[in-house]
């Protein structure tokens, strides 16, 4: 939550329920009535025309009941003609279909809505997951997870309660007082009327004034949840971290800060809803007394019925129970917008790296690579390349070494283009990777990283991952090549064996074996490896260079490398420090010069002969 962009403040609610809040709705309405979809649109129109009809019924339905009381009181002799046709019982059971059938409306207009807000919530959810995935790998890596998640999840959720409250509670609410007043109006005074739109302003108004009021304290409790969610998170992916160092009772302390907080704002939260309950009730009761004292000196005059009594007392208990929740439903609303703000914020915010519009598909013909006068740093302050040319021809296995931060495993994300180059160029087969889709450059390219990170399903969903629609067979194949068929066979479940969060429950040579034969399914063009054998012993590596040599055969093969035994055998070595080429060749040729490569391969050297002594 705190990298990237801002977390929610006073400022973005304030926005929220103005200006930003009109622009989220905007930004949510097509939504509701998506273009090219008529059927959609058709059960938005009957959604409506249900609940004109259950207003309309629902404002008719105390006449009934006013009808009723008057034959019943012996004051019917005003009455219209039907309702002495109709006589007490019968205006008593209309009474009864009546409220049915606002209810029966209401209820059609709910079923009939149903799928237009689900449709609108899974569309904005399928928008927003493939917009986080073309997001920049530079944006993820400065975002925590957890806040992530939790800002898709309210914004997705509060599209769905905006889409129904605002539709089905504001709008009916408005047209039921709007009629209601009209009632007061044209069969009681005009100081009825006074009474009833005085009440409503002074309810609005203190609602709404608390209701802001109680969604700071919202705020503060939605950033203490998020806060206390991303430690949780944190803290359970990195569990091996806090088993090593003891860390548990740390890790709860943290959690219990964050909890701490939420608590003390959830306490606020319950305190201020309280005190808006009793001031509701307050101004909503002086209200009805006082239009019920008017009504009752009415009838004590003669003026009125007592049918006109009751049905005075039922429009304004009418009118009060959509208003009792027009508090919770007003912050609810408020609360969505802040929340569909922060998703439409994130859906607004630009991918770092995009396709150029009607960019071609890259096409592979040999697979050679080559950067030409490369400049890049991940923050401008900072350089990591300093315009370096390397050539890699087609069909060749190029190695890259160099000491940690010289810029080695920054060439693999160039070129996979998790992020363009500042300056030069970067080409595959003549074809600069920034002109071409980065679909088809993806498809392209093999990487078996460092640390090769796996989902937490299956051994089998798992390879198959590196080509949708691969056969089983396929996959046997892939797992062999990888030396890694006969311990999943080892298992009792075999392929069908779950590998747990990020493949915990495999040991890091496991892991990184499932993740080459992921690649060596994938069968591309060209061979990213990325200390693709750091984490194996020396003779499952032995196995596993030996099939990674073959895979290599008619591609090209980038491999980074720490350990300069595993890349002694490429057609050429590169070697870099400080994000300059020192120097290039075989590997006989660069022993022989004695330079940087020479001090390192006899460094490691004799680090390896130590080991062996020891």
């Amino acid at each position: 939550m705190r990298g990237g962009r801002p977390t929610i403040t006073d400022a973005n609610i304030k926005g929220a329920g103005k200006g930003q809040g009109w622009r989220t709705i905007r930004r949510a309405a097509p939504y509701l009535w998506p273009e090219g979809k008529p059927g959609i649109k058709a059960r938005v129109v009957i959604s409506m025309a249900f609940l004109l009809l259950a207003k309309l019924i629902s404002v008719g339905t105390p006449m009934l009941y006013k009808a009723a009381v008057d034959l019943l009181t012996g004051d019917g002799g005003t009455s219209a003609a039907w309702m002495l046709a109709l006589g007490a019982i019968g205006l008593t059971v209309a009474y009864g279909v009546a409220r049915f059938l606002a209810v029966g409306f209401q209820q059609l207009r709910d079923a009939v809505f149903a799928r237009v807000a689900q449709r609108a919530l899974r569309a904005l959810a399928l928008e927003t997951f493939q917009h986080i995935h073309a997001l920049s790998l530079r944006y993820h890596i400065t975002r925590k997870t957890g806040g992530l998640s939790r800002i898709m999840e309210r914004g997705v959720k509060g599209v769905e309660f905006l889409l129904r409250f605002l539709l089905f509670s504001i709008g009916p609410l408005i047209i039921e007082l709007a009629m209601v007043a009209a009632v007061f109006f044209v069969l009681f005074d005009v100081w009825y009327l006074a009474v009833v739109v005085a009440t409503v302003a002074i309810y609005v108004a203190f609602t709404f004034k608390v209701t802001e009021w109680r969604v700071k304290i919202r705020k503060q409790m939605n950033d203490q949840d998020t806060d206390a969610n991303q430690k949780a998170i944190d803290s359970l992916l990195n569990f091996e971290t806090v088993k090593y160092f003891s860390a548990e009772k740390r890790e709860a302390g943290r959690y219990d800060a964050a909890m701490a907080g939420y608590e003390t704002a959830a306490v606020k939260t319950s305190q201020s809803l309280a005190f808006l309950n009793a001031g509701q009730s307050f101004v909503i009761t002086t209200g009805l007394v006082l239009v019920m004292v008017m009504a009752g000196l009415g009838v004590e005059s003669g003026a009125l019925t007592v049918g006109d009594f009751v049905m005075v007392n039922a429009y304004m208990i009418q009118i009060t129970m959509p208003l009792n929740f027009l508090g919770s439903v007003y912050r609810e609303i408020r609360q969505a917008l802040v929340d569909m703000g922060e998703m439409f914020d994130l859906l607004e915010q630009p991918a770092e790296v995009k396709d150029k519009p009607g960019a071609p598909d890259l096409k592979v013909s040999g697979g050679a690579v080559r950067l030409e006068g490369v400049s890049f740093g991940y923050d401008p302050a900072r350089p990591i390349l300093h315009g370096i040319d390397v050539d890699v021809p087609a069909g060749q296995t190029v190695a890259i070494v160099g000491p940690s931060g010289s810029g080695k495993s920054t060439i693999g994300r160039l070129l996979f283009r998790f992020y363009d180059v500042s300056d030069g160029a970067l080409t595959i087969d003549g074809q600069d990777v920034r002109d071409v889709t980065q679909e088809s450059l993806h498809r392209s390219i093999g990487v078996v990283p460092q640390d090769t990170v796996l989902f937490n399903d299956t051994i089998r969903y798992n390879i198959a991952y590196g080509r949708e629609g691969a056969s089983f067979s396929e996959i046997e194949a892939a797992a062999k090549a990888a030396r890694i068929h006969d311990f999943v066979v080892s298992l009792p479940e075999g392929y069908d064996t779950q590998v747990g969060e990020r493949g915990l429950k495999l040991s890091g040579g496991e892991k990184q074996r499932v993740g080459i034969a992921r690649t060596l399914l994938k069968n591309p063009p060209i061979l990213l490896l990325d200390e693709a054998t750091s984490a194996l012993d020396t003779e499952t590596e032995r196995d596993i260079q030996e099939s990674l040599k073959a895979m290599g055969k008619g591609r090209t093969v980038i491999t980074i490398a720490h350990r300069l035994s595993t890349v002694a055998d490429a057609d050429r070595i590169v070697v870099l420090e400080d994000g300059v080429v020192t120097e290039e060749g075989r590997h006989d040729d660069l022993l022989a010069r004695g330079g940087k490569y020479a001090a390192m391969w006899a460094r490691q050297a004799a680090e390896e002969d130590s080991e062996e002594a020891a």
